[in-house]
């Protein structure tokens, strides 16, 4: 039924164009036609993307739902071109479901510059799934960098007091990765006399060759996770960042890096990513390590969780990494295959908990316009209801089995053992860091008795709030204890990455 719409085009188009049709309403009488008109065009995007999985073939690793090549720039034989696979389309439908959530989330919060503020979440869903979407390396390189324009203002004009700073430092480290990589790309152009992906994934270079263009790629993708040791300025853009701003970042943008190094840097430089994958596994132990046990030091809220995803996220880099190297000395593809989907579920997750504990905290800050946890203390006795979501998203967090953060967790940790017991034995600490610093926030936010006056006025989260903690609480619990939707649409897709590495290496 869908094989002839062009689904990709609506689904990047559509949230593209309500933003600018949103920002018609901007003067203070029509906020609330601002909020409606993005909820709408919202809803309608995340409706719009719900095709890409019903109608999703489980039984190929090819590109579906492909569109073009079409002419863009026929002189550099540049092409709009989409298509996705069981890596990109998962990742779609996140973006579109949590941008329903954060136009929902601003609805009350946000007084000034309303439409301006939902035209930027809205254009940059779109930018954010013709990332995930573009087949063509000049297309998705303007997507990448378009995308930083309406998080650059976000955090700009709706952030906190340091605002200034942590949206130039968020701008520098991207930009500046972001130059490695256009380098690359023109390498790559100008070898193949095409920008298609899939031209840059059938072209043999030498080790040399591979092992520069890996490490260009490794400076872009590494600053967008953020690994160590360039995660610097995400703590400083998420304290600064409104609560919608904040989601979007962790549940989206840093799943950008990592989708990078799935689409470029392991198809297109697979003996590199073998001669290098010694640097990516220490990198990655270390965010799981190191940050985490930076994450015990934090007082403010915010910091924390941040410093949490760059911990999680590590896990992500690591089942990718430790799956090529398990792949090349034992050539067992299930192997290799656990580590790789296990990185991936771990994407989706970390985006549903990261997003759910953002958001938690600005309930709490819209409150008592406060993210440190010393201002706190006995929640649970004022705020029953919302202290109930916010454990269970503290335990998801912690890799708590039934809920979803523990199956990448678990996944990556068994393909660790296939590589090397060490590997295994140094990830799986994260088991007693993150239980370790998500349960002492818990403890002093949520239990005990009530703190001060304020905590003791704080009244409970309402049906708007209910309704998207709620939603988020289904998508922990369901790909928790059902995760197997989610390992259909992509096992195809890991295999035929992996049989096509190998098919590569020199």
């Amino acid at each position: 039924m869908f094989a002839d719409w062009p689904l990709l085009s609506l689904v990047i188009w559509t949230p593209i164009l309500g933003g600018i049709a949103v920002l018609s309403a901007n003067s203070d009488s029509q906020k609330t036609v601002a909020r409606g008109l993005a909820l709408l065009f919202s809803i309608i995007t995340f409706v719009l993307s719900i095709p890409l999985y019903t109608a999703f073939d489980t039984g190929t690793g090819a590109m579906q739902f492909v569109e073009g090549p079409v002419a863009w720039i026929p002189r550099f034989n540049i092409y709009y071109n989409l298509g996705v696979d069981g890596i990109a389309m998962p990742l779609i439908l996140l973006t579109s479901f949590m941008t329903v959530l954060v136009v929902l989330a601003g609805w009350e919060v946000i007084k000034e510059r309303v439409a301006q503020y939902m035209a930027a979440f809205l254009i940059m869903e779109g930018l954010m799934i013709g990332v995930f979407a573009a087949l063509d390396a000049a297309l998705f390189y303007v997507f990448w960098e378009a995308m930083l324009i309406p998080m650059f203002l976000i955090i700009g004009i709706w952030g906190g007091p340091r605002r200034v700073y942590a949206t130039l430092k968020f701008f520098i480290y991207t930009f500046f990765g972001s130059v490695f990589m256009l380098v690359a790309l023109l390498y790559l152009y100008f070898q193949t006399d095409s920008f298609l992906i899939a031209d840059f994934q059938h072209y043999n270079m030498g080790l040399i060759p591979q092992m520069l263009i890996f490490l260009a790629f490794l400076i872009a993708f590494a600053v967008k996770v953020p690994m160590w040791p360039v995660h610097t300025w995400l703590p400083d853009a998420h304290v600064e960042a409104p609560t919608g701003g904040s989601v979007i970042l962790a549940a989206i943008m840093l799943k950008l890096g990592a989708y990078g190094f799935l689409r470029f840097s392991l198809p297109i430089t697979p003996d590199a990513s073998q001669e290098l994958d010694w640097l990516m596994i220490s990198m990655s132990l270390i965010a799981v390590v190191y940050i985490g046990f930076v994450a015990l030091a934090q007082q403010d809220m915010k910091k924390l969780i941040a410093y949490s995803s760059i911990a999680h996220m590590g896990f992500v880099t690591l089942g990718f990494f430790v799956a090529w190297r398990i792949f090349n000395n034992t050539g067992s593809l299930e192997g290799a295959a656990m580590g790789l989907e296990g990185g991936i579920v771990q994407m989706i997750s970390h985006g549903f908990i990261s997003g759910a504990m953002f958001l938690c905290v600005g309930v709490l800050y819209d409150r008592m316009h406060s993210r440190q946890i010393n201002d706190y203390g006995g929640v649970a006795n004022t705020m029953p209801t919302f202290a109930t979501f916010m454990v269970l998203f503290a335990m998801a967090n912690a890799g708590l089995p039934g809920t979803s953060g523990f199956v990448g967790e678990f996944m990556v940790i068994l393909s660790s053992f296939k590589a090397n017991f060490w590997f295994a034995f140094l990830a799986a600490t994260t088991l007693i860091l993150g239980a370790a610093y998500t349960l002492w926030m818990v403890k002093r936010v949520i239990f005990g008795d009530v703190a001060n006056d304020k905590v003791a006025a704080l009244e409970d989260i309402n049906k708007r709030e209910f309704l998207i903690l709620g939603m988020l609480a289904v998508a922990v619990l369901l790909f928790g204890l059902w995760p197997a939707p989610l390992l259909e649409v992509m096992e195809p897709t890991v295999n035929n990455l992996l049989q096509h590495m190998m098919q590569s290496k020199l």
